[in-house]
């Protein structure tokens, strides 16, 4: 089936959907290559006949798609870099961890190429949310947990906002509930060390709008919503013993899921 070059037997809503399918077959084809500048509303409109409006909307379509990205006073530019995908099987296992010595985060972003980091921006002892208190099985109306605030990058650029949420009985006396210096293995191994080996995950994903304060902190183009994944790390004894809710921009990342079906 060709490619149509115009919309205009599209009509009503349609429109703006046809028009950012011809964008995005331009780029799958290489004829917009990574880098370039996307004509403007003004320039689509006259090309393709449509209101300005519309070629609006087919940008803001790619965008939350992740193919292009929009930088205040320069223009809209075809992404440079594929999605970073998160790796929901495989992030975990004891053997990468022990192979690499990094993070999660950190061992899918190098095997994709690319360089990380990632900062504890705050850590305290708190009261947990109702849904936290549910997921851990601790009191939610005092102090029962650690929690840790993680901002995590990829070549510099903002991904993921990740909050993880531990009890203070395991988190007390320990670099848990004190700092970012995890050692080598990370989280995950300082976990092991107080018998609590990672064998199942439970992972809720939802998606939204952002709260501005996000939107400022992952730098969101206007209209670009996020991943909301809420995980919950579960030992060998089928006991939960941390949840973390990652906000995750929807433009730049993507899940990766294989699994067993049941039989």
């Amino acid at each position: 089936m060709s490619t149509p070059t115009s919309p205009d037997a599209f009509e009503g809503p349609a429109t703006a959907r046809r028009l950012a399918e011809i964008l995005r077959a331009e780029i799958s084809a290489g004829q917009l290559q990574p880098g370039d500048r996307l004509p403007s509303e003004r320039a689509l409109s006259t090309q393709y006949e449509v209101a300005r409006n519309t070629a609006r909307e087919a940008i803001r379509q790619l965008t939350e798609s992740g193919l292009v990205i929009a930088f205040h006073g320069k223009g809209v530019f075809v992404r440079s870099k594929p999605r970073l995908m998160r790796f929901g099987q495989q992030r975990y296992s004891k053997k990468l961890r022990d192979e690499t010595g990094v993070s999660p985060f950190q061992a899918e972003v190098i095997a994709q190429g690319r360089t990380p980091n990632a900062y504890l921006t705050d850590i305290r002892r708190t009261n947990p949310p109702s849904w936290v208190a549910e997921r851990l099985g601790v009191d939610g109306s005092s102090e029962t947990v650690v929690r840790r605030e993680n901002w995590y990058f990829a070549d510099a650029e903002p991904m993921q906002i990740g909050t993880t949420y531990i009890p203070w009985s395991i988190a007390e006396g320990s670099v848990l509930g004190e700092s970012d210096d995890l050692g080598k293995g990370d989280l995950y191994a300082r976990f092991e060390d107080k018998g609590h080996l990672i064998t199942y995950t439970r992972e809720e994903v939802t998606a939204r709008m952002p709260t501005p304060q996000e939107a400022e902190d992952l730098q969101l183009p206007a209209g670009v919503p996020v991943l909301v994944v809420r995980h919950t790390g579960i030992d060998q004894e089928k006991r939960p013993f941390e949840v973390t809710e990652f906000v995750m921009r929807s433009d730049f990342m993507g899940l990766d899921y294989t699994m067993p079906v049941d039989q």
